[in-house]
């Protein structure tokens, strides 16, 4: 629930007119509603936001690196892109189903190798927030903290997940032919041709999952905040 209509309920006494408060006026009411719950300053109910931020992307990354968290994964399993998946058919016919196998699986694997550093530059954004910005977390939708996170750490995320992509690809066998392959196929003046980079498909589809997880981690969160997090987030996203 947005955190100005939490407090429209949560603090009878206001007017109406609190619902079209500034942000003074609703940093000012968030600590009011901090102090009620037992948080008595507005740097605890910023705090209180951090937490729950910072448990719900943890999580995620947490449960995605775990072996399997993609391989075994009915919403993440990362398959061979889709471009390519009648010339996969037509492979495994032909008998080369298993070699197909390796290289999914070392797609997937690679994707749980990077997830692990998903963690650490989440706590850094974290840690980097202004008030302003937890404020608006709290306000925003049910993704709005998924939102702010992707925002502030794609691009981080894909300098440090592209190498232990690339690494992982490197143990299928015919990796440096295909690298060869498809710089041919770059280069061809066509239009509109389908990508058929694994790396970069691989790196796509892991941070998708990776967003997405928290996403659902977020919606748990603000659904059930105490028994997702503590009695501070409790006291930030009781409804």
């Amino acid at each position: 629930m947005p955190l100005l209509k939490t407090l429209c309920i949560a603090l009878p006494l206001l007017t109406l007119t609190a619902c079209s408060a500034n942000l003074p006026q609703v940093m000012q009411t968030g600590a009011d509603v901090a102090s009620a719950s037992g948080y008595n300053n507005q740097a605890q109910l910023v705090r209180g936001i951090k937490e729950a931020l910072e448990l719900g992307s943890t999580r995620a990354a947490t449960q995605l690196a775990t072996t399997g968290g993609y391989s075994q994964s009915a919403l993440y399993r990362i398959a061979l892109p889709e471009n390519l998946q009648p010339l996969a058919k037509n492979l495994r016919q032909l008998g080369l189903g298993s070699q197909l196998d390796r290289v999914e699986n070392l797609m997937n694997q690679g994707a749980e190798k990077a997830a692990a550093e998903a963690s650490a530059v989440f706590i850094t954004a974290v840690k980097n927030m202004t008030i302003t910005d937890a404020l608006g977390i709290v306000r925003g939708s049910d993704t709005a903290a998924t939102d702010y996170f992707r925002q502030q750490t794609e691009t981080i995320l894909r300098q440090r997940y592209a190498p232990i992509i690339k690494q992982n690809l490197q143990q299928i066998g015919f990796y440096n032919q295909y690298q060869q392959l498809l710089n041919t196929y770059n280069q061809l003046p066509l239009a509109n041709k389908p990508s058929l980079d694994l790396e970069q498909h691989v790196l796509e589809q892991s941070l998708n999952g990776l967003f997405r997880q928290i996403a659902t981690e977020e919606k748990q969160i603000r659904k059930d905040p105490i028994g997702r997090g503590s009695s501070i987030i409790g006291a930030v996203f009781a409804q």
